[in-house]
């Protein structure tokens, strides 16, 4: 028995030896075998390339005056911006210095796990997040990871973005909704037995009652308060900073990253990340938890708004040029190739600023769940722009 016992021993051991050697070499990636495993992604196919569907061009202004030149895009994205802020809500003033309390740690395989509090919101108690710091000298790349709950991206095996950038040397502040702790109780039943027009009371600014911000809007206010928490440490570059989230995290990491231009990149994994589209349950914008609510300065939705106004999303991703986005992508009627159509528009614009390779769409997973491949893809994504520091290049050129 005591030899069995030995055997397993040993072999188990082999296991996690020869699984340390893979995480070892993944973590130590070129920026070429980066590069190799997302360039398929930043062209269309042939059938859509250069076409740009029935979506109305960026390339004007509102009035119908085209861009011609870096210098008129620069206004041309803040007429955008500021049109977008509108119908969502003006954002309160950014907390600066968002204070951060410790409140453990937890010891695990190449980095610290810490359980935090930070300021998020005016107004509002500190929100309970988790800030991964790997082990060594930094400073390092980062990323915030948004979710439901800030768990999510800590123990989900195929969309753990936090546990596996923090494994190959990035800083993560993991956050969640403010009211995580009440989602994560009714998590089971909340889908079916909740109301709709209940769902995501509980992200309303500055309260349910006196609705001042499109929900999606106030969250990526939120995240974008994170960003500024995680660039008080040492340990962080604050150039190399980028925002990723899946399923309500993946329209949430879209609009902090489109609205706060510190991000140095961003991923955003859903169904419906590419256009409006109220015909798929994926693209559920209309509901009270992304665009949905009535705001009290206006009497009506950011989503009617947007929707009565002509816009879409393209107008919004377009605020990420030269930044780089990934697209993660799913095999249904929003995120098909077809939705490169609305991208062109993007990379049109990337095209002007003298920018190429900025703007990504996967479509490999077959349903809404993420898989190893999307993963794979997304720290690669990261690795290439924010470790090897690609995304600071791209915004640099077009700098001179």
């Amino acid at each position: 028995m005591r030899r069995i016992a030995l055997i397993l021993a040993v072999a188990v051991a082999g296991i996690l030896l020869a699984n340390h050697h893979i995480s070892a070499k993944d973590n130590a990636m070129t920026a070429e075998d980066a590069w190799k495993i997302i360039a398929p992604y930043f062209h269309p196919p042939k059938e859509y390339a250069g076409d740009f569907g029935p979506h109305k061009p960026l390339l004007k202004f509102y009035d119908g005056t085209p861009v011609k030149t870096a210098a008129d895009w620069k206004r041309r994205r803040a007429e955008i911006r500021k049109k977008w802020h509108e119908m969502m809500g003006p954002w309160p003033k950014l907390i600066a210095k968002p204070k951060i309390e410790y409140i453990a740690k937890e010891r695990k395989q190449g980095y610290v796990q810490h359980t935090v509090k930070v300021k998020l919101a005016p107004g509002w108690d500190p929100w309970t997040s988790y800030l991964l710091i790997p082990d060594g000298k930094g400073p390092f790349p980062a990323a915030v990871t948004v979710y439901y709950y800030p768990e999510g991206p800590l123990q989900h095996k195929k969309s753990g973005y936090a546990r596996d950038l923090a494994e190959r040397g990035f800083v993560v502040l993991a956050i969640g909704r403010a009211d995580y702790d009440w989602i994560k109780k009714h998590w089971a039943s909340m889908a079916k037995k909740m109301p709709d027009h209940q769902k995501g009371t509980h992200c309303h600014w500055p309260d349910r009652e006196n609705p001042q911000l499109a929900p999606l809007s106030f969250m990526a206010y939120a995240a974008a308060n994170a960003y500024n928490a995680l660039v008080t440490l040492k340990a962080v570059d604050p150039k190399r900073v980028g925002v990723v989230g899946h399923s309500y995290g993946g329209k949430w990491a879209m609009f902090a990253a489109c609205l706060y231009e510190k991000f140095a990149c961003g991923v955003w994994s859903d169904s419906g990340v590419t256009i409006f589209n109220p015909t798929h349950g994926g693209a559920n914008y209309h509901t009270q938890n992304y665009l949905g609510v009535k705001l009290k300065s206006t009497g009506k939705s950011a989503y009617q708004q947007i929707k009565e106004g002509g816009h879409d999303l393209h107008e919004l991703q377009a605020l990420m040029a030269p930044r780089p986005f990934l697209v993660s992508g799913c095999q249904n009627v929003t995120d098909q190739p077809v939705r490169w159509k609305a991208l062109n528009h993007v990379v049109a614009v990337n095209k002007l600023l003298n920018c190429e390779n900025r703007v990504a769409m996967t479509n490999d997973r077959p349903e809404h769940h993420s898989t190893r491949k999307a993963l794979k893809q997304v720290l690669a994504f990261f690795d290439y722009f924010l470790k090897h520091g690609k995304a600071i290049e791209a915004i640099q050129k077009t700098q001179k």
